[in-house]
């Protein structure tokens, strides 16, 4: 049985050994839970690419390792980081060329898309077509089986209007400038996520034309993806999943999507599980190691 090590990198560092599409021993965490550490942010790059080495090591312990997957937040092109809007200072890392030095077989890809295969691995689907959108401080978009291409679905256009300038990136009327909780901060300015969603509910205006436009605009980017990729079921995760109201989204995405041929498609909550991201990234690694 293949002996690989999976890793989730965005905010903080997670990794664990993966063994038959399942976490086996203990989760190490970067900074640990406690700790005075403040994240990953502002951490210089080649710092992070040591504290994941680090990481890595400690779960692996004396094991030889087959391969080693890691989903790194971010566009990632052949191991190297091209962008991060969130972590800026890693632009242009070569971040798989330097963990090689250290391990064999290493896979660096999209944290979102390691989300995606985490669930096709978790729910058996590792032969179909998975999409996970993971809605938190940003948006990710993830896809398996992984195919050539950006897959930034957070930064989607989903509003002509341009005072849609919300979005960390810069961009005009992104879904993340809409749905992703630094969008919504820098929208309201005196009120959290769950302060807007309770005052929807409340019954306050402002606030409940806001939560139609949130959910309209993720069912905007699922259209997208249908048109661009056809018709299936798309999973759901990430912190902000329980503000989602399935009914108001599929009834959205209807008034999106008219073709016959490509309705049917569905909307799924999954919990959410920094192991899900961490077996993803371990059964990417796992499937490309001998190419690798």
């Amino acid at each position: 049985m293949a002996k690989i090590i999976g890793v989730l990198a965005s905010e903080r560092i997670v990794a664990g050994m993966v063994e038959d599409n399942h976490v086996t021993g203990k989760v190490h965490v970067y900074p640990e839970p406690g700790s005075d550490a403040e994240g990953l942010q502002g951490v210089p790059a080649v710092q992070i690419a040591e504290l994941i080495r680090r990481q890595i090591s400690l779960a692996a312990g004396r094991t030889q390792l087959d391969a080693v997957g890691i989903g790194f937040a971010g566009i990632i092109r052949e191991g190297r980081v091209e962008e991060s809007p969130n972590l800026q200072q890693v632009k242009g890392l070569r971040l798989q060329e330097i963990l090689a030095t250290a391990f064999e077989r290493v896979l660096v890809l999209n944290d979102a898309d390691a989300m995606a295969a985490g669930v096709a691995a978790t729910q058996g689907k590792l032969e179909s077509l998975i999409r996970v959108w993971t809605l938190g401080d940003g948006i990710g978009y993830g896809r398996y089986p992984h195919s050539e291409g950006v897959w930034e679905g957070g930064h989607m256009v989903v509003s002509l209007d341009p005072k849609e300038r919300y979005c960390g990136c810069g961009g005009v009327g992104h879904l993340e400038g809409i749905m992703g909780n630094a969008g919504m901060r820098r929208r309201f300015l005196d009120m959290e996520p769950d302060e807007i969603f309770a005052e929807a509910k409340a019954g306050d205006q402002r606030c409940a034309e806001f939560v139609k436009t949130w959910h309209r605009a993720l069912a905007a980017a699922t259209a997208t993806s249908i048109h661009l990729d056809g018709p299936g079921k798309f999973y759901i995760t990430g912190y902000n999943a329980r503000f989602i109201d399935i009914e108001r989204l599929n009834i959205d995405l209807h008034d999106m999507v008219r073709m016959s041929s490509l309705q049917g498609s569905l909307f799924e909550i999954v919990p959410t599980s920094d192991e899900i991201a961490i077996v993803g990234a371990a059964v990417s690694a796992d499937r490309a190691r001998f190419s690798l």
